[in-house]
């Protein structure tokens, strides 16, 4: 009897570990796993891993933004890092880290967001609870470990901070490209736009009919993991949802929009980033 339990044991890990890398290599998905677990399942796989180079050194300074904490859903602290605009407004961005965590290249591209679209206050979520990564086995590590009640707790948090009346518009990279589809269903009908960069979007129809905002899909199209096949369903699923989906595609690889990023693209980040404003300005009047 024993035997035959370690032979059943055996049986259902190789199966698991099987369908995860099915899942990784031939863009076939899981049944029943969420969004958030499916790019998760991406650590595993030492290519993905490999393709993102450590971050390269740089220290942000800022007249502007600071570090703050907020109350969570859950009971918690929520840690962000916020602009605010100089006359009052209702309109806001919430800025979604990649892998990495909420380092200083997210504090500037947030201030940078923060500078061009005017009239709106910023806001940098912390995923990670402070952990931060510089290589890219504890960001595989930290992503790993990340749980979505807890994401969906801390953005609950944000969104209080921010107001019932606030006006929210999320963007993301990576990672942070999935959570910012996720903040925007969270959000309800205080979601006013949300932009993912490469992000792994939400695959469940009826999740998707919640949605209360257009999204503009930053794809490029050398991307191993957000792939054509993930990038058709999405667009599938958007449209059976009834939601409006723009997608921007590049000829270019995960990652492309990242300056610390040795594979940065300047000329398609430029045009990305173009698009991403004129997104923003149009649904944050």
């Amino acid at each position: 009897m024993k035997s035959i339990k370690l032979l059943l044991l055996f049986v259902i890990t190789s199966y698991s570990a099987m369908a995860q890398q099915l899942t990784l290599e031939d863009g076939i998905t899981i049944c029943h796993t969420s969004a958030t677990e499916k790019f998760a399942l991406f650590v595993q796989d030492d290519n993905f891993n490999m393709s993102h180079p450590d971050p390269l050194p740089y220290v942000h300074q800022s007249e502007v933004g600071k570090m703050i904490t907020f109350k969570t859903a859950d009971g918690k602290d929520g840690i962000g890092y916020v602009l605010m605009a100089s006359k009052k407004t209702n309109n806001w961005i919430f800025v979604f880290q990649e892998w990495w965590g909420l380092n200083d290249h997210i504090k500037r591209e947030s201030e940078k967001l923060f500078n061009d679209l005017g009239n709106v206050n910023v806001l940098a979520i912390d995923m990670y609870d402070g952990k931060l990564a510089t290589t890219r086995e504890d960001a595989g590590k930290y992503m790993g470990e990340f749980k979505q009640d807890r994401g969906n707790a801390i953005v609950k948090g944000a969104i209080d901070f921010a107001g019932k009346n606030a006006k929210i518009g999320t963007i993301g990279w990576c990672f942070g490209g999935g959570q910012s589809m996720q903040a925007s269903l969270t959000a309800g009908k205080q979601a006013a736009a949300c932009v993912i960069y490469y992000g792994m979007p939400e695959t469940d129809v009826a999740r998707l009919k919640n949605l209360n905002t257009d999204v503009l899909n930053i794809w490029p199209t050398q991307d191993q993991w957000i792939n054509k096949d993930v990038t058709d369903k999405f667009e599938a699923n958007m449209k059976a949802a009834g939601k409006k989906l723009t997608t921007k595609s590049y000829e270019a690889d995960h990652a492309f929009a990242n300056p610390s990023n040795p594979k940065f693209n300047p000329e398609f980040t430029a045009d990305a980033y173009k698009n991403t404003l004129e997104f923003f300005k149009a649904r944050l009047k």
